[in-house]
């Protein structure tokens, strides 16, 4: 189990998250929806110590984050990467095993193999010597979804993985992470279209700054909830729009 207690980040005087206290269940596909500056991404950086906080922990199972760091995979926003920066799509992926190798080990032949299943898995076996930059956004997001399953990890962490993609790469990612979950990984993804909350995710976190709730989604996404992230008439319709 992940667990966040007393959680606060500060940006130039100003809370971004305040006093988030929750915990996420082991072999759970968590989505975090909120508003546009709920601080959902800000959540999940510093969860990950990528971002300074101003105060609280994460543990799993009782464990400071840290030591589970190789066992943790993280894939970013597409618009915080350099597609200018020349490197294939085979290349890419192997880095992700990179967090399994020893100081200064090259890849060997094993994690070439582990590279090339994860792209076949996603669809990508004519692309593995294409440059990133020539890809479009739903072959790039599936070319960072290899690279995190290339690294074997028990926690993944996706931050926005369904924005400006097609509904094929959407439909192979989700096949991918669905079978990650019945294989008891914990996958956590910060998440915008609330009209597929119910079928993508079986726990919520849902903030605005602060904690609205964190439960599973039968008894998280409910109109109240909605109402106190979104604001009452948005609130509603995102309730009634999910329904229809």
């Amino acid at each position: 189990m992940l667990k966040i207690s007393n959680l606060s980040v500060e940006y130039k005087g100003n809370l971004a998250l305040e006093n988030i206290s929750l915990h996420i269940p082991k072999g759970s596909c968590t989505g975090v929806i909120g508003p546009n500056g709920a601080g959902k991404s800000t959540l999940m950086k510093s969860i990950l110590e990528m971002i300074p906080t101003k105060s609280g922990s994460v543990t799993i199972d009782e464990t400071p984050l840290k030591t589970f760091k190789r066992k943790i995979a993280y894939v970013a926003q597409r618009s915080e990467i350099d597609l200018s920066f020349p490197i294939t799509v085979f290349d890419t992926v192997l880095t992700g095993t990179y967090p399994n190798l020893k100081l200064f080990q090259k890849p060997r032949k094993k994690e070439r193999q582990k590279a090339e299943h994860a792209l076949h898995k996603l669809g990508l076996d004519n692309f593995k010597e294409r440059q990133l930059s020539a890809l479009s956004g739903g072959q790039l997001q599936r070319v960072f979804i290899a690279r995190a399953l290339a690294q074997e990890a028990d926690y993944y962490f996706l931050d926005e993985p369904f924005v400006g993609i097609d509904m094929m790469s959407e439909k192979i990612i989700i096949n991918i992470l669905e079978e990650l979950r019945q294989n008891g990984k914990t996958i956590i993804i910060v998440h915008h279209n609330l009209h597929n909350v119910k079928a993508y995710f079986d726990y919520l976190v849902i903030l605005n700054k602060k904690l609205i709730c964190a439960d599973y989604t039968a008894q998280s996404f409910t109109n109240e909830n909605l109402q106190r992230a979104y604001g009452e008439v948005l609130g509603d319709i995102i309730i009634k729009e999910s329904e229809g």
